[in-house]
């Protein structure tokens, strides 16, 4: 049994190497591309009109992505619109119980979505699928969250360190972050652990407090930002701690779809 935990974790490794290999080679020569879905079938091109996008790499220590206009107006308006009515304050994972518990470290209001609950998240979650290499299957369904005035989530990781949490679908490999709405002040996505010069983002200067703590992006209407958890060589990348900073003028809707190693079922 032992050899065989041994030959799937190598076999586990070599996938995320050759997954990040092709990732890494579709961003540098820029023919990325979104037209068909992972299974073959025609996408649709989305509802609502989105403008001119493009990818942004913002660092590879951890590695982070930015996807410029990923979603439009109107599909960010349609996400709030079905979370609306079922927010609930956000909880983390209790440890000890597995149960989600109330914290100061979170602050949000928060809520799930069915995965492809209907046909424009369905079409979002293929996009997303495009976008990343990672199977519609290996995706939670998405979180949508409401952030208002003084609301925030303190650094964090979204793998997880106790494998009662992995049984469905194995470790997070990767998370993509959506912003539904603009933010007047605060409210970045920080990554305090990131290994590069802070403020050498354009937008430092507009940057709150928290926000030049750590690696910063500023939250902008249908950009989404994806980043992953997992090194290449299949190890939990600690880089990857990140957190939202506390919103100062206005208030902060988001989207987070968590993807995982294997299929999770649901």
């Amino acid at each position: 049994m032992a050899k065989g935990r041994s030959r799937g974790q190598k076999w586990t490794q070599a996938f995320f190497m050759l997954s990040f290999l092709l990732l890494l080679m579709l961003f540098t020569l820029g023919i990325l591309s979104l037209s068909n879905s992972t299974d073959g079938s025609p996408r649709s091109e989305g509802f609502g009109e989105r403008v001119e996008q493009w990818t942004e790499t913002l660092s590879w220590e951890p590695r982070v992505f930015i996807y410029h206009n990923f979603l439009s107006k109107e599909e960010c308006e349609h996400i709030v619109s079905l979370a609306k009515p079922h927010m609930r304050k956000s909880t983390v994972v209790d440890s000890k119980t597995g149960r989600g518990i109330e914290s100061r470290v979170r602050t949000s209001s928060g809520m799930f979505l069915h995965r492809g609950q209907d046909i424009i998240i369905r079409d979002l979650e293929r996009r997303i699928a495009d976008f990343t290499l990672i199977p519609v299957e290996h995706g939670e369904g998405l979180q949508v969250l409401h952030y208002e005035v003084g609301q925030k989530y303190e650094p964090h990781f979204d793998f997880f360190h106790n494998e009662l949490y992995t049984k469905n679908g194995g470790q997070r490999l990767a998370t993509l972050l959506m912003y539904l709405s603009d933010v007047e002040e605060g409210g970045e996505t920080v990554f305090p652990a990131a290994n590069q010069n802070f403020s050498s983002v354009p937008w430092w200067d507009e940057l709150s407090e928290c926000g030049k703590k750590g690696l910063s992006v500023k939250p902008k209407m249908g950009d989404a930002v994806l980043f992953w958890s997992m090194s290449p060589n299949g190890k939990l990348d600690p880089l990857s701690l990140h957190g939202s900073c506390p919103v100062i003028r206005g208030d902060k809707w988001s989207s987070t779809k968590w993807m995982r190693i294997e299929e999770f079922k649901v």
